[in-house]
């Protein structure tokens, strides 16, 4: 150490031998941190030499939730701010400023680092919430949770109808910051978290891990023809978010030996946990769920981590649209008179269903057979949102009967939002 303090203090003394002899005196690491931190310091006073006006992005053709939140008074309030994991509100709203949005779809424009992020730019979030789930308000509501299947009824749909039901969610682990910030240490750290504890599941909910970047090209033509494989993310939402860095280091995809109940691990969230079956049984779908997600937590719980999750946004996960119960809960369904009649938009708003094609998020619907799941994850339990699924299938089922015999359908009266 003294060599080195003393070539340090050569090396100073041209400028300022009393700083030389002293930062010889505390140690030549001491010194190296010491640049490091005048480095950052100057960055910090940089960035502050332009006001956050001169920052402010420009919105003027974006339509998603985030640009019609973002105020030039947000922004300053906001922009010098950081999570303890040094996420930035820049950060959040990166995907949303490169993707204006479609003029017809609005896209939720932000996401966040880590579980932080949701209370330091809560001055922005807060509203997109708001926007995107239909006036649930965070400062004053609060999110109930359910996970009793054994409470919903008359879950089981006539199968010359509906092909196949699934329930789908998301589960963060707390401390770990969310995909579009993690460093590549604590995305492993979540694979080996998660997939330790899976390897606890007994019976009929035992499985395996297959992870992407080591699995076989035969493993891999498996899952894909199963439809189990999630590809690495190219939709630009996804990656100017940052979700697809280090691709595909600790990803991969955990099933039970049966193949209806898996786990994705490190896609868009730390994790999504998916029960499905071929058939119209949603009753006996949700069930597993419910019972292979607590026993989850329970492993996970045993080994000292827990889940993200507070009561007034229920659980946290990395897109503010997905918070809540996180729970999209859908069948593929073949209705060749009703998606054809022009009435069918409108019943499915109000019945607060929504649509999607059957290739996923970003198709469009092909021919007879559509993807109806609930349109709301936040201010409704689990047992609400399946229970209202059921129930508004069971009215399309109806409908589609009807328009068969030739007879008149009715638009049923809107569902409200929230309990009072």
């Amino acid at each position: 150490h003294v060599t080195m303090a003393n070539s340090f203090t050569r090396m100073m003394s041209g400028r300022n031998t009393a700083t030389a002899v002293m930062l010889a005196s505390v140690g030549a690491g001491t010194l190296v941190s010491g640049y490091l931190f005048s480095d950052s310091t100057a960055a910090a006073e940089r960035k502050r030499l332009y006001p956050p006006s001169a920052d402010f992005p420009d919105l003027r053709k974006h339509n998603n939730c985030m640009a019609a939140a973002l105020s030039p008074s947000i922004y300053a309030h906001l922009r010098d701010k950081t999570t303890p994991s040094n996420w930035t509100v820049d950060q959040c709203i990166q995907t949303g400023v490169d993707n204006p949005g479609h003029p017809f779809i609005k896209t939720v424009g932000m996401v966040a680092g880590d579980e932080e992020s949701y209370e330091v730019f809560a001055e922005l979030f807060d509203p997109v919430i708001k926007d995107r789930h239909n006036g649930y308000d965070p400062r004053t509501m609060k999110h109930p949770t359910d996970l009793d299947a054994s409470k919903v009824t008359s879950g089981v749909f006539d199968e010359r109808y509906v092909l196949s039901s699934r329930v789908r969610t998301g589960r963060s682990i707390r401390g770990l910051s969310l995909p579009p910030a993690c460093t590549r240490s604590e995305r492993r750290e979540v694979e080996r978290v998660v997939v330790t504890a899976l390897s606890g599941l007994k019976g009929d909910l035992a499985g395996r891990y297959y992870s992407l970047g080591e699995m076989s090209e035969r493993e891999q033509q498996q899952l894909i023809d199963e439809h189990f494989l999630f590809d690495k993310p190219v939709s630009p939402l996804l990656t100017s978010a940052g979700m697809a860095r280090d691709w595909p280091d600790a990803r991969g995809i955990w099933h039970n030996n049966e193949k209806n109940f898996l786990i994705w691990i490190n896609e868009e969230d730390h994790t999504r946990i998916i029960s499905m079956e071929k058939g119209g049984n949603m009753k006996r779908v949700f069930e597993r769920f419910c019972k292979g997600l607590k026993q989850v937590e329970h492993l996970i719980q045993e080994r000292g981590w827990e889940f993200m999750w507070n009561e007034r946004l229920g659980y946290i996960l990395t897109c503010p649209s997905n918070l809540g119960t996180g729970l999209r809960a859908g069948v593929h369904i073949r209705l060749p008179f009703l998606s054809r009649d022009p009435r069918f938009k409108k019943i499915l708003d109000n019945l607060r269903l929504q649509k999607r094609g059957t290739g996923g998020v970003d198709t469009a619907a092909t021919g007879d057979t559509v993807d109806i799941s609930n349109l709301d994850r936040l201010g409704k339990s689990e047992v609400e949102l399946v229970q209202l699924v059921i129930d508004g299938i069971n009215y399309l089922i109806e409908c589609e009967k009807r328009l068969e015999r030739g007879q008149d359908i009715k638009i049923p009266s809107p569902i409200p939002q929230f309990r009072k």
